[in-house]
């Protein structure tokens, strides 16, 4: 049997025409951690590139790959969901956007397995949609903080999981756990077909969502608000990683019988 083939969809970089790195180019790059975790079991990971004035149609893609991931990343575009911008800073990448949810689209139609990462989590709400808080502690005061940059992937908090999730299948016996959290915009109303996963049991805030299925070979959807295929190693209170990574690729392997 031929390996796994992952699609990942592109972080975009504007380019800064100020610096000669790259002459101001735009970049469109993969996070080497994302492209480690799949290779480490045997999956080929390719990054879908960006579409472009003679190539827009990702068909193709779609037809060769087995699974998408939507890696995390800028901000969604609060236009995405119909809102306006509070603040500038909250702006995001409509274009980003608008290229990814193509990718879920096309994705969706054809049946192909779709696993969102922190935006890639959002971004899939909002494809089928659902709307999110632009700053999680504009609207939530009270809420935890999910990012620091002075600390990054060591900042974490605890999940707990929900009665009929699959988290409770993919980590038998645990009805909670720790992870890490990178993230100030997250899920405000859920997408309908969705389904809470878990939550951050201090702020309510939804950490993990999956489409409801009839079977399992109806689309498979599923989003994590923190980031598995990074996380302090030194830290062994956090959900094994792997774990999500095997349910995903499962999805997958019962689509390719």
């Amino acid at each position: 049997m031929r390996p796994i083939r992952i699609g990942i969809s592109s972080c975009i970089w504007e380019g800064d025409p100020h610096k000669k790195i790259f002459n101001g180019r735009r970049i469109v790059y993969l996070e080497e951690s994302l492209g480690h975790f799949f290779m480490r079991k045997g999956v080929m990971a390719f990054l879908i590139p960006s579409p472009s004035s003679v190539y827009n149609d990702f068909g193709d893609y779609i037809q060769h790959i087995d699974g998408l991931v939507l890696q995390g990343g800028v901000d969604v575009a609060p236009g995405s969901y119909s809102e306006k911008v509070i603040k500038s800073d909250w702006q995001g990448d409509a274009e980003r956007d608008l290229y990814e949810l193509n990718l879920i689209k096309g994705c969706w139609q054809n049946n192909k397995p779709i696993l969102g990462i922190c935006r890639g989590m959002q971004l899939m709400n909002v494809a089928f949609g659902g709307t999110l808080f632009q700053d999680i502690s504009y609207f939530k005061p009270e809420a935890l903080v999910h990012r620091r940059a002075d600390i990054y992937e060591k900042n974490s908090h605890e999940i707990n999981f929900s009665p009929d999730s699959d988290l409770r299948k993919i980590y038998p016996g645990l009805e909670s756990g720790v992870v890490n959290s990178i993230h100030h915009q997250a899920v405000k109303s859920l997408a309908s077909n969705f389904v809470v996963e878990a939550i951050s049991p201090t702020d309510k805030i939804i950490e993990c969502i999956r489409m409801q299925q009839s079977s399992l070979m109806d689309p498979f959807c599923y989003g994590v608000q923190w980031h598995p295929e990074f996380q302090d190693k030194k830290d062994k209170r956090l959900l094994n990683p792997n774990s999500i990574l095997e349910y995903f690729l499962e999805a997958i392997k019962i689509r390719l019988q």
